[in-house]
């Protein structure tokens, strides 16, 4: 994953009714949830469409190009694109160049060669994963996906070979049983996860980069011994509303680099690709355990005010 922004938008291609049921779906990630476990070491207003569908706020703006499963002559081939809701499986795909071969050969990025974010339509659920190559190309890590509905998962990675771009792509998938809508959390400058406030500041600003940042604090106190997640003291994902355009992020300066200290503060630069409502989910480890925070913030308005804390992401996370 590139320092700085990156953005992909995808376009929604789930082909499937709601009703009284939804007919369908060593590396687990952060995950957002209603009483969120702890893994160690390794609500409301509903959302707005995007003003912008192509993803232009701007000459300045990085082209929000990415709606399709394919870019740059490879393709996201997911395997299992159904699973079941609450029940623990295994999340199969691979990555296949312009010729139909699985890429077995990627770029070691974060500490990773590929990163996988799994996240719920209605952004309330999220999960960063870090699946495990076969000698094949075949990339697999298992998921428990907590609500049936439909969710976006996005494939972020670098190919092996001179001259590559990052690339990110996404595919959709679906998890069976019961479903019922739910809203996008109200707009907040706070989140609480795992016994720590979590403060934001800045806006997020559509055509232009603006700093955020991000203060993590435990009984009041400042949290100043943040610790190293995948080379970094933070990882930041927004999602937009609408069409779960993707923009991932790292902070302004990495660990040894002598520009950075471990918390409490987290600055990231970042630019919207258009104006409207965002759902920010930031990782940050401390004492050896990685939590995540999610924050909802609108771009092209005003910054969220600070108030009750909307909370973490569900369902808590793996790695």
């Amino acid at each position: 994953m590139n320092t700085g922004l990156r953005i992909t938008t995808f376009a929604a291609a789930l082909a499937a009714t709601f009703g009284t049921a939804y007919g369908v779906g060593q590396g687990v990630g952060p995950v957002v949830a209603d009483s969120p476990p702890k893994h160690e070491d390794e609500h409301s207003r509903p959302a707005p469409e995007p003003e912008q569908g192509g993803g232009h706020a701007g000459h300045d703006t990085p082209p929000a190009g990415g709606l399709q499963i394919s870019e740059g002559g490879y393709t996201l081939d997911l395997e299992t694109p159904r699973l079941t809701a609450g029940e623990r499986a295994d999340l199969r795909f691979t990555v296949r160049d312009a010729d139909g071969r699985a890429v077995t050969a990627y770029q070691r990025e974060h500490d990773k060669e590929l990163h996988l974010i799994v996240a719920s339509r209605d952004l309330v659920t999220y999960r960063h994963l870090h699946p495990t190559r076969a000698a094949d190309g075949t990339w697999s890590t298992p998921v428990d996906l907590p609500r049936a509905g439909g969710y976006r998962v996005f494939a972020d990675f670098t190919p092996d070979k001179e001259a590559a771009e990052n690339l990110t792509l996404g595919a959709d998938l679906a998890a069976s049983g019961p479903y019922q809508a739910r809203q996008l959390p109200k707009e907040s400058a706070t989140a609480r996860v795992d016994g720590y406030d979590v403060q934001l500041a800045g806006a997020l600003r559509p055509g232009k980069a603006g700093e955020l940042k991000l203060k993590v604090a435990r009984d009041g106190k400042p949290v100043t011994d943040l610790q190293p997640y995948l080379g970094a003291y933070g990882h930041l994902v927004a999602l937009r509303s609408g069409d779960l355009a993707y923009l991932h992020v790292h902070p302004n300066g990495e660990p040894g680099d002598g520009t950075t200290r471990p918390g409490p503060d987290i600055s990231f630069t970042a630019t919207a690709p258009s104006s409207g409502s965002y759902r920010l989910f930031l990782d940050f480890k401390h004492e050896g355990t990685v939590h995540t925070a999610a924050f909802t913030v609108r771009a092209g308005g005003a910054a969220p005010e600070s108030g009750t804390p909307e909370g973490h992401a569900e369902d808590g996370h793996g790695h």
